[in-house]
Formats: C-alpha cells, structure tokens, sequence
C-alpha cells in the first residue's frame, strides 16, 4: 500500500485559503498580531514545523514586553465601551461570529490537522463543539447574567495547544458574552493560524478579541497586569506553579486548569466487551489531553481477564499521517491519533518509557512505526506508537505524572486501600472511572477518589453546555467552570460572593458535583 497526501489539503494550499479568507490577519509570510482593534505586523517571528511531516508553516510573531502591555491598556479601552453593551447586542454579535466559523469550519479543522496534528475526525469535532457550545449560552445568558455584571477588566487567556477551538475559542466566545473584553495568547507549540483565523472572523463582527503571540514576556504581562479582570490558564502543573503565586493572588479572579493523573480502578468486574470498546476510544489524540486516561489500577485476580480485553483493544488502535490516502478520491482516513505535537516531546516520552523499563517496568505492549499509516520518506520523528507498562516503580515518573502521550501503565493491586492509593497516587485528577459490577461498591469507593468527576464502567470528560468541570488537589486552582460556572467565574456578583473552586483560602465544591 502506497500512500500520497489527499490532492488539495498540502500547506501552501491550506494557506493560500487563509489568505483568502482572512487577507487582513494573514500576509504572504506570516500571521499578524491582533491589538488594539487593529491587526499589527510586529513582532519577532520564530520558525516553525508541522508535527504531521515537518513542513513549515507559520510562525508565531512574538511580542516584546513593552508591546505585550500596551496591547493589554488597549484592550482595558475595549472593555469599557464593551461591558455597558445590552445583552441582546453582545448576543447578536455573537452569534453572527458562530456563522462565519461554521462558514469555514473545514478551513479551521484542516489548519488543526496540520498544526497540531489532529486527525481530520477529531479536527471537525473541536470546531463543532465550540460552536455548539457557544451556541447552548447564547440561549441561556439572560438568565446567567441576571443580578451579575462584567469584570471590571479584561480576561487574559493562556491556553494550551491541543484544543484551540473547543477550549480557548470556546472560552473567549463565552467571556465576551457575558461582557468582558478577551485576550487570548496563541500556544507556543501549535494552533497559531487556526487561532488567527477564528479571531479575524470574531473580531469581524465587533467583538473585542486581541490575540498575539509571545514568550515568558507575554505571560508575564498577561498574568500581572493591573488591568486584566481575570486570567485563565490551561497547562501543565509546571506551567500552573510558575505563574501561580501572581495569577492566584487573592484578589484577582484566576482559572488554572493544570494536568493530574487521571486513573480507570478495575474491581469486581466482568463486562470485558464494553471496557474493550472504551480502552480503543482513551488513544484519541495520543492522549494528548488533559482528561485522558494513562492510568490503569487493576485488581490481580483479574488481571489476565483484563489483558485479553486490553491487548486486542490496544493492537486496533491506528494512527499516522492524519492526510495520506491510497486514492484521491478516497476519504480522509479514519485515525485515533497522528503525531505528537513535536519531535522533542516524542523523544522525551520515549526516554521516559526506557528510564522506566530500566527501573523495572515489565513491557506487556510496544507498537511499532511500521504499522503507522506513513507517506513514503516522510519525517517521522514526531510519532510514537503506543506502550503499555506493568507496574512501574515509585521512582519512575511515569508512576505519578501524566505521560501525555500514547503511554499506559498499569498498576496490580490486591485491597481497596491499594486501589484508592494507586488511583490517587498524582495528589488530585480532573477525571477518573471505577468499573465494577457492584453498584454499592462504587458508590462507597468513588467519594474516596480524588478527580472531579468519577465515572462509573464509562469515562468522563470536560463535558459541554451545562455540565460543569473543574479539579481536585494540585490539578486545579481558582474558579470551576463549566455550564453557568464559566459565567460567573467572569463576571461579578453579590458582594462577598464566594465562587466554587481551589483558592488560597478555601475549597468549595458546587452542590452538582458534591
């Protein structure tokens, strides 16, 4: 079988798309800062490649300091002409935002394939769910912010790289309409032209957006700055304790959505056909996302039932070249994941596996990189096939931190004290599952686990619309968002309010999710 790129979907011609769709955020070299109302070609712009095949694309035109601040001042400006608009006009705008990105939904997915390495499946899918999302407040923010009125700045926004649509378009949407001006920072890592694109179609209909791409100067900027009503971070633990100690000051509204090792407990259980059909569905995207599933704790007496649904789930999981096909005709292949999101991370993951093997992880998996649906001679360095380590050891970092990648470990353990230490072992989770055929048994176990939310025989996600999300120990700090949290987590309420989530000084679960 001899593999080609699908006739149409090659860089140069997704981005000559983007200069046509978005002349004014998109120049022949590169993509334009947006401040101020305006977009700006500054910046000093950095070199970038897809994870998908190496090819170049567009890279990010990073901000200096002094620029990061008068970008922030300027959208402090946006934000008083913006919070004292009606809520139907914040709503009609809005909403003709969400028609233009359904206009170009393929557009937008196809600069997620090649950016971030998204398969074209799960590609349309975060596009659609930020619409969709987007569109289910629209429907409910008279209520939401009835009695609430709008920061008194704007919302900074850092987000991670794996769902620009569905989390950070998402999010900025959301803020806007309930009254705030929005800044977002692109990734460092990927999503940049999707990003510019979603905004140049936002900003269209007079919604106040600025986005702009920089280094730990931006950050800075965006966490510190006086102005800034809110900030809402999504990343890694480390980049959550960096900025923490000023994002979490007491009187500043802060989201920090950090990682946390998200476990699946095995106990009691006999339905091995539905955990098979789930263990598939936990590789979508490489587990590149902060509520997937790494971690298995499986009670012994069950293991070797276990693995005959874990092997053959793990062996039909298929991933490459999110846009090679066999014929130009032929669809777009339906994959669980393509690359990681750099070759670095992928070599990084990679040494991780071999420390842990090293330290006495036991291998009951390794796939390969000839079973990746690849163009010939392409650059590979970016995939990683899937592993599967047995019982790694406390010294390993794989034993307590999320991997985020195609990696699992499995943990034996013979009590329930074991199953609850083993599953809580990353001091906190946004998600984890309990299989078990004993409804009793759940109930009196899953309060013991340390994730927001707790599935029972089936995972969990953010969720959409009303369902709230958030964290529990290091995995989350500040407000819970989620449904008409994320509302009144940026907007301001009855004096003393005290908002559900992580802070300083105190913890306070939602009555939904308590």
């Amino acid at each position: 079988m001899t593999l080609a790129l699908k006739p149409g979907t090659a860089w140069a011609d997704t981005w000559r798309r983007c200069l046509r769709a978005a002349p004014e955020a998109f120049h022949d070299d590169r993509v334009l800062n947006l401040w101020a109302g305006a977009w700006q070609a500054d910046g000093r712009i950095l070199r970038a490649a897809s994870p998908v095949d190496g090819t170049p694309v567009a890279g990010p035109p990073r901000l200096d300091a002094d620029t990061a601040r008068r970008a922030v001042r300027a959208a402090l400006d946006q934000h008083r002409a913006w919070r004292v608009i009606p809520v139907a006009e914040r709503r009609a705008r809005v909403s003709a935002a969400l028609d233009a990105l359904c206009e170009h939904r393929g557009l937008l997915a196809l600069l997620l394939v090649w950016e971030i390495g998204k398969p074209w499946r799960l590609a349309r899918a975060d596009v659609d769910r930020a619409v969709d999302g987007v569109r289910w407040y629209i429907g409910e923010i008279d209520d939401m912010v009835e009695w609430r009125r709008p920061l008194p700045g704007p919302v900074g926004n850092i987000a991670g790289w794996n769902h620009p649509m569905s989390v950070l378009v998402h999010a900025l949407l959301v803020q806007a309409l309930a009254g705030n001006a929005v800044i977002a920072k692109t990734p460092t890592d990927g999503g940049l032209a999707c990003l510019t694109l979603a905004c140049a179609l936002i900003a269209r209909e007079d919604v106040p957006v600025t986005l702009v791409s920089g280094g730990d100067e931006l950050s800075a900027a965006l966490v510190r700055a006086p102005e800034l009503g809110c900030v809402c971070v999504v990343g890694g633990r480390d980049t959550g304790g960096r900025i923490a100690s000023a994002a979490a000051d007491p009187g500043r509204r802060h989201v920090l959505e950090q990682d946390g090792l998200n476990s699946w407990g095995v106990w009691d259980y006999s339905d091995w056909e539905s955990l098979a059909g789930h263990i598939r569905g936990t590789f979508e995207y490489a587990k590149q996302h902060r509520t997937a599933y790494p971690r298995f704790v499986v009670r012994r007496e069950l293991f070797a039932d276990f693995l005959s649904a874990y092997l053959p789930a793990v062996r039909s999981v298929r991933f490459g070249h999110p846009l090679a096909v066999e014929d130009p005709g032929d669809d777009l292949p339906e994959l669980d994941f393509g690359p990681l999101i750099n070759a670095a991370r992928a070599r990084e993951l990679g040494d991780l596996v071999s420390e842990a093997v090293d330290r006495g992880a036991i291998p009951i998996h390794r796939g390969s990189l000839d079973d990746a649906r690849l163009l010939p001679g392409q650059d590979s360095s970016a995939y990683l096939p899937p592993v599967t380590l047995l019982n790694p050891t406390p010294t390993s970092p794989l034993h307590h931190a999320e991997p985020f990648g195609p990696v699992d470990t499995i943990v034996l353990v013979d009590t329930e004290a074991e199953l609850l230490a083993a599953m809580n072992a990353g001091d906190g989770a946004l998600v984890a599952t309990l299989s078990t055929d004993d409804r009793d048994t759940y109930a009196r176990l899953a309060p013991e686990i340390r994730a927001f939310k707790v599935g029972h025989n089936k995972p969990r996600s953010r969720g959409d619309r009303a369902e709230l999300f958030g964290g529990l120990g290091a995995s989350w700090r500040g407000a819970f968002v989620g449904g008409e949290l994320l509302v009144r987590a940026v907007t301001q309420g009855p004096a003393h309010e005290r908002l559900p989530g992580n802070f300083p000084g105190y913890h306070l679960m939602p009555p939904e999710a308590a």
